[in-house]
């Protein structure tokens, strides 16, 4: 049988990686894992008893309604206010989405068909390269990486691409490259894509995990951004609730209508004791991920100063929860995926092969900082045993 739409699919080349992990951990090895951006630490205490709570009531055991609930996208609207200054009408211009993943898929569809063109980072978070893929539309590459002029790269590939790009993809902090960008970029951007008619989907995923009192921005505080760009928040990493399932997006009205129309013939919502849940977590705890990032900064400096200790040269990213590295010169001829490989076999520290990421992602892996700085010192002593070569 021809499954058309994943046929072209290469293999999730983490998977190798994963079945290394598994193999090991059933041999009694233990495995520190800095691979898969899975957040280790817990939900907010309010947001589990309300979802308790809510559970409880048969009347929430219902369909719910796609677009998220009132007090939800109100509760959303609040953060978007408090945390960047931008007015959003949580009746127009905010939706609900069942994770960013589904949000951003989702919103491919509706952005995009067959014949069109999307500007991507390249490398890039999986999904950014694939969802305009699953819509049927063609990916020109931008190149991505913190020594890249970045707004350059935009006009380069926006000019030798044809058809014209209809949809520009962005996501800042980046994952996996953890490059950074100021307001005045994203107004660059806006004036950019204002002029052409496009629409600009930024996903904001590490809004929240900016470093060394750095505060990441929103492309919606541009001027004129709601003209032609949306936005997409996730719960994941700023709340710590990866398994919640609860994102939202934001902006373009025009954009978000469209989101919605489509999702009301896919979806009812997620499941309402956790939307319950998570409204009452943004009104009542929405300084929780002021508690978060000091935990993914110190984890940073804990694996930054280890790899370098080792002679393993990396710099210290200023967001994200991820550190992209360069395999050191004396490996570089292994290639991404056997280079993890060996990371899992022989130093017994599991990493994401950059190859996965897409074009200009060889040459790279990219560690998660999703383990305590105790085990992060454990990890470098197995990479030092691992790599002798780095002296």
């Amino acid at each position: 049988m021809d499954f058309r739409r994943i046929t072209g699919m290469p293999p999730y080349v983490f998977t190798i990686i994963d079945s290394l992990k598994v193999e090991a951990r059933r041999a009694g090895i233990d495995i520190i894992d800095l691979g898969f951006g899975n957040p280790d630490l817990p939900s907010p205490e309010i947001a589990v008893e309300k979802l308790a709570e809510a559970a409880h009531n048969s009347r929430n055991h219902r369909y719910s309604s796609s677009r998220g609930l009132p007090n939800l996208r109100k509760g959303f609207a609040d953060l978007y206010k408090r945390r960047f200054n931008v007015d959003l009408d949580p009746e127009t211009e905010v939706i609900s989405t069942i994770g960013a993943k589904e949000g951003f898929s989702h919103l491919m569809w509706v952005l995009l068909e067959p014949g069109d063109a999307a500007l991507v980072p390249a490398p890039s978070y999986p999904i950014h390269i694939w969802g305009p893929l699953f819509a049927g539309a063609s990916v020109r590459e931008i190149a991505m990486g913190t020594n890249e002029d970045l707004f350059g790269n935009i006009v380069e590939s926006y000019e030798y691409s044809w058809p014209k790009p209809r949809v520009i993809v962005l996501s800042f902090p980046h994952n996996p490259t953890t490059a950074t960008v100021e307001l005045e970029f994203f107004q660059r951007v806006v004036d950019f894509a204002r002029e052409r008619d496009i629409i600009v989907v930024h996903d904001n995923a590490y809004a929240d995990l900016g470093f060394d009192g750095w505060n990441p921005p929103s492309i919606l505080q541009a001027d004129g951004a709601k003209e032609c760009a949306v936005e997409l928040y996730s719960m994941t990493k700023s709340f710590s609730m990866a398994g919640w399932r609860m994102a939202f997006l934001a902006g373009n009205k025009d954009v978000v209508g469209a989101l919605a129309k489509l999702k009301s013939y896919l979806d009812y919502g997620t499941f309402q004791p956790i939307q319950i849940a998570a409204t009452v977590t943004l009104q009542e705890q929405p300084d929780y991920p002021r508690e978060v990032q000091p935990v993914y900064q110190s984890r940073r400096d804990a694996l930054v100063k280890g790899l370098n200790d080792i002679g393993w040269e990396v710099e210290a990213p200023r967001g994200t929860m991820f550190l992209w590295a360069p395999i050191p010169e004396q490996y570089k001829e292994m290639g991404s995926v056997e280079f993890a490989s060996m990371l899992v076999k022989e130093a017994h520290v599991a990493v994401s092969p950059g190859v996965g990421f897409g074009p200009g992602g060889e040459g790279h892996v990219r560690f998660a900082l999703i383990e305590n700085e105790a085990r992060i010192r454990q990890g470098m002593r197995g990479l030092r045993r691992a790599l002798p070569k780095l002296g």
